[in-house]
């Protein structure tokens, strides 16, 4: 998720609306989904995702934020109907959901405020869970694949050193909770086949805890080790529900995998990890990319190395965004627009056939009062617009449409 100050690098990156120079038009017109059925449970071979015939699947998939806060919901539900909503994505191309969650609102499962579901009444009076499940329920039935994000231990705005939520504990959630609450949604969607996989914990990194502080690492002291973490956490989901992909992110808010390739992740299930990889162009604006193949040298070491090093592996991009204020956000050649970052990485996900998750759909933003974000905002990454029904930039979704093939 990107973090609390990305609002004041975006100043600084997004400049005056330039000409979009050679930027490739494309139809909205929805994408028909797939003509292939997806055969569940799905596992790796090889770098790929695959299903129980072997056939390739290739998550094309959107970030869907808000249950992890102090909202406790999904965005959105004030604005649309759930189903509109889930059918207006599965209509664009899209075929999966990284959906969020905090043990927080596992543990509280606190009965949701009417005002953040005022287009879907049916579920006013209900509690955080019961709606998650009609979430994921209501995904499912439009097609779309689910994969459950652990994002923060506290219902907070991620993600920074200084949040309290860079390793998968803290003081008010350890890790045995942390472990039981993963047990928990297992349990919970074991019934549910589309629900594929789980994504163990948004982006390791830094935290100051009791005076000190601790970084996350791939390796190393006990307390910092996100590589054991990942394969407890792992195996504790696998003993629910063996037929999960389990999702491992880098350390360093994901940017770093680099530690795979001597410590890769073992579990008690053959062909259940998938490694995770974020990127932002934001991640660069100490230090200017000045080409394409300037920021795929700077990302091979760090995780492009498991696509295209001798020893391929499962990767999923499971989030990268820009913005949506202008054409810029989109395609420019100046390299102080996103724009420039977005069409390499762009570039990159077709030349390799990646899997991908874009962050986020939010048309609006929900209630973070620890980062400053008032819900019904502006999300100026965001797929929809701010009634969530339409696009909040056509070039951002067309862009996005391409790499759907």
């Amino acid at each position: 998720m990107r973090s609390a100050s990305t609002g004041l690098l975006l100043t600084a990156l997004v400049l005056p609306i330039l000409a979009c120079g050679g930027a490739q038009q494309h139809s909205l017109s929805p994408a028909p989904p797939s003509a292939t059925t997806v055969s569940f449970p799905l596992h790796t071979s090889g770098r790929f995702i695959v299903d129980a015939n072997g056939q390739r699947v290739r998550l094309k998939a959107f970030n869907w934020y808000g249950a992890e806060g102090p909202d406790e919901v999904v965005g959105g539900l004030a604005y649309q109907g759930l189903d509109e909503i889930a059918s207006e994505l599965r209509g664009w191309g899209f075929n999966a959901v990284r959906l969020q969650w905090s043990n927080q609102m596992y543990e509280n499962n606190a009965v949701v405020a009417s005002n953040l579901l005022a287009a879907n009444p049916t579920l006013m009076g209900m509690h955080a869970l019961d709606i998650f499940d009609q979430v994921v329920n209501t995904l499912a039935a439009n097609h779309l694949m689910v994969i459950l994000d652990n994002h923060v231990s506290n219902a907070i705005w991620c993600c920074s050193d200084s949040d309290g939520n860079g390793l998968w504990y803290n003081t008010a959630y350890p890790e045995s909770s942390w472990i039981k609450d993963w047990q928990g949604m297992a349990s919970r969607y074991l019934d549910q086949p589309d629900v594929i996989g789980v994504d163990l914990r948004n982006e390791p990194r830094c935290v100051t805890m009791n005076g000190s502080t601790l970084c996350a690492s791939w390796g190393g002291p006990a307390d910092t080790d996100w590589h054991a973490a990942a394969e407890r956490g792992g195996n504790a989901v696998l003993g629910i529900n063996p037929n999960l992909l389990v999702f491992v992110e880098g350390v360093n808010y994901a940017g770093d995998l680099s530690g795979v390739s001597a410590l890769p992740i073992v579990l008690s299930a053959p062909n259940r990890v998938v490694y995770e990889a974020h990127n932002y162009g934001f991640f660069y604006s100490g230090n200017p990319l000045t080409s394409y193949n300037d920021w795929v040298n700077r990302i091979t070491p760090q995780w492009g190395y498991l696509v295209t090093g001798s020893n391929p592996q499962p990767l999923w991009l499971g989030e990268f965004g820009t913005c949506n204020t202008s054409s810029t956000c989109v395609n420019s050649t100046n390299n102080a627009d996103l724009g420039f970052w977005f069409q390499m990485i762009a570039r990159y996900i077709q030349a390799n056939s990646l899997d991908w998750g874009y962050w986020p759909v939010n048309g609006t933003d929900s209630d973070y009062p620890n980062a400053g974000r008032t819900y019904g905002e502006l999300e100026n990454y965001g797929i929809f617009n701010t009634s969530w029904n339409a696009p909040s930039l056509p070039s951002l979704l067309s862009q996005l449409q391409t790499l759907m093939p």
